[in-house]
């Protein structure tokens, strides 16, 4: 989900919100959750664009049955 602004007459990104919908064993989320706090930055794209775009995620970790 990304949010625009009108900057000019044109539109500008400037903010973006990302949902990591994720479905594994329950065992798995305490590890999902502690990858989730820290692989943003090893991500070329998202180390690219931070200085220009607010950048949020959000885990939702659903339990494989």
């Amino acid at each position: 989900m990304g949010e625009v602004e009108l900057e000019d007459n044109v539109l500008v990104i400037r903010r973006i919100h990302a949902v990591l919908k994720l479905k594994a064993a329950a065992g798995h989320r305490e590890a999902a959750e502690r990858v989730h706090g820290f692989y943003a930055d090893k991500c070329p794209v998202y180390r690219t664009l931070r200085g220009a775009i607010q950048i949020t995620t959000e885990l939702v970790f659903t339990p494989d049955e």
